[in-house]
């Protein structure tokens, strides 16, 4: 995967970060040696109050800071955050889940494995057609070259053939980027083009951020068994019956999460698999909440803007 950089308003980036280096236990500088030496017990406990002082003051300011960057990362007043701790603990259990699935969840289930069989094929006109849907959408005022064009690096695919990126995901990578641009427009267009949010001078390419969250999906929920066995999986099977569009509405779901988490991680390109594995395990927990009996009922959909 290729980072891509910001060369204007449409475009994206990257930053890191450090820590400092403590100084107040090299025992040889002037306050550590004040420390060390106990000939006045009165100025020791003095000091010692102060430092504590000091401490306390600096943590909560630290605290004040993270919380809010992890505020700045939400989408504008929508912050899952809070409603998500308070519902952490309304977890599912595997015994809560034991019961067989209906023929109506088992045939909606097969019908989305079906779907994940299906490789995508450059020379079947239906997956050329929603390829160039796809570019119709992202860019409506620009007429796309051909299906092979230099064009399509400007989407953060690797190279002028998208066809290559879909190797490890198959078409249903692609239906569900042109789910994500016709269901949620606006969602869809920001993490296109980065807008909100600090962004750095490399930024992780949109398309190919997408193939890999479908893929994160897939193993996730367990879907290539014949039935899923984790916690998560058996939970989205309930949800899959209640909407058939449950897989693509939570890949659309699933990216604005991976962004945020992007965000409030003040990630590099480097660190996209480290931020890919916090979306993955934040999602897992929702799943597993008992309050969610629809896909909308998860904390990350209030992520989603139509």
């Amino acid at each position: 995967m290729r980072a891509t950089k910001r060369r204007g308003p449409d475009t994206v980036q990257i930053a890191g970060s450090s820590l400092p280096d403590c100084s107040h236990a090299c025992g040889s500088c002037s306050p550590c040696r004040l420390v060390m030496v106990d000939e006045d017990e009165v100025y020791w406990r003095s000091e010692k109050s102060n430092e504590e002082l000091e401490w306390s003051y600096n943590s909560t300011h630290v605290i004040s800071q993270l919380t809010q960057c992890f505020t700045n990362a939400m989408v504008g007043p929508r912050a899952w955050l809070a409603g998500l701790f308070n519902r952490s603990a309304n977890k599912r259990t595997e015994k809560s889940l034991d019961k067989p699935l209906t023929p109506f969840q088992e045939q909606r289930l097969k019908k989305l494995q079906e779907r994940l069989q299906t490789p995508f094929d450059e020379t079947r006109p239906d997956h050329q057609e929603a390829l160039r849907s796809l570019w119709n959408a992202a860019f409506p005022d620009f007429a796309l070259a051909g299906l092979i064009s230099e064009q399509w690096k400007e989407m953060g695919w690797q190279g002028p053939n998208p066809s290559t990126d879909f190797r490890g995901c198959g078409f249903i990578a692609l239906e569900n980027l042109l789910f994500f641009a016709r269901t949620y427009p606006v969602s869809f267009r920001r993490l296109l083009f980065k807008q909100g949010g600090k962004r750095a001078t490399w930024e992780y390419p949109f398309a190919v951020a997408g193939i890999n969250v479908s893929f994160m999906l897939i193993q996730m929920l367990d879907l290539q068994s014949e039935k899923p066995k984790c916690l998560p999986g058996k939970n989205f099977v309930r949800l899959l019956g209640e909407d058939e569009a449950a897989f693509d509405v939570l890949f659309c779901a699933a990216f604005e999460l991976m962004d945020a988490q992007w965000l409030a991680m003040q990630a590099s390109y480097m660190e996209f698999n480290e931020v890919l594995k916090v979306t993955r395990e934040q999602l897992e927990r929702e799943l597993s909440l008992e309050d969610v009996h629809r896909i909308k009922d998860l904390p990350a959909y209030n992520l989603l803007y139509q």
